[in-house]
């Protein structure tokens, strides 16, 4: 049995590592708060832009951008993974790299030559390298508010890609925010963009372009990407700080539970160590 002085140092050691977990549970629900915040305000703006090229890849233009053609069979595939850059995040990024692992998995056995990856996240970029995977472009250290124009040159790379006819497909793999307490990891469809993202419209529209569709469209339809993008990175920001919020109360609480353990303990060994010293006296003074 260990003795009362090296339970007093883990009981310490514990305290000092509940302490710990509990001011970065406060620091993540502040930060909570305010990645909600900005996601939920980037809401309409996606929404809107949504409805816009929902409207656009209805109305009868004489041009169709690439975004909105139907791919044939899929042969090279881009995907863009966003994780986060710090850990302590419960298994946030674990179930979405597990996913992007799986689809790998998936596009490799109906054949998929060329699969390229475009890392958000120290996480992401990290797995991606050590699986071994094409990695074409990356972007890390993204700070607690995102910054499109961070983004925009490693997204651009799988967005030219596609437009060159290099890749059949792009997706993205993030975790979506549906409440504190969950946080879901999904795949989505990036380009070209389905009738699923862009919604039927119920009436037919059309425009007058200036100073051409072309023009119009283009600029408009990379806007709208980049859009999704920014969206899907304030979502998975939103999901890791809940995520850690609940990651360190569960453990500030486990600690709590070690220490009352501990706490028994020694007091179990303490209570021993003194009836063991009367013991000794009772029969020292018996002897004499």
């Amino acid at each position: 049995m260990p003795s009362g002085k090296e339970i007093r140092t883990k009981i310490k050691s514990v305290q000092n590592t509940r302490k710990i977990t509990k001011a970065m549970e406060m620091v993540a629900a502040s930060k909570m708060r305010k990645a909600q915040e900005r996601m939920k305000a980037a809401r309409p703006y996606g929404e809107k832009i949504r409805r816009l090229a929902a409207n656009l890849s209805h109305a009868n233009s004489e041009y169709k951008h690439p975004f909105l053609k139907k791919a044939g069979e899929v042969k090279r595939v881009g995907l863009i993974v966003i994780t986060t850059d710090k850990g302590l995040c419960g298994g946030l990024n674990t179930n979405v790299l597990r996913v992007a692992l799986n689809s790998l998995k998936e596009w490799e056995g109906k054949g998929v030559t060329d699969i390229r990856v475009t890392a958000i996240g120290s996480k992401g970029l990290g797995f991606m390298q050590r699986l071994g995977a094409k990695v074409v472009s990356n972007v890390t250290h993204l700070g607690d508010t995102p910054h499109l124009e961070k983004m925009i040159g490693p997204v651009k790379v799988m967005l030219d890609a596609f437009q060159a006819g290099e890749l059949d497909a792009v997706y993205i793999a993030y975790t979506r925010f549906l409440n504190t307490m969950k946080q879901e990891p999904v795949l989505e469809q990036l380009l070209p963009l389905s009738g699923e993202q862009l919604r039927q419209t119920e009436h037919g529209w059309d425009y007058i372009y200036e100073p051409d569709a072309r023009a119009v469209i283009d600029e408009l339809l990379v806007r709208y990407v980049e859009a999704l993008v920014y969206q899907s990175v304030a979502e998975n920001m939103a999901s890791e700080q809940s995520a850690r919020m609940v990651a360190m109360k569960a453990a500030s609480d486990n600690a709590g539970n070690v220490i009352n353990e501990l706490q028994l303990v020694y007091n179990k060994t303490r209570q021993a160590a003194i009836t063991k010293e009367i013991s000794e006296i009772v029969g020292g003074a018996a002897a004499v």
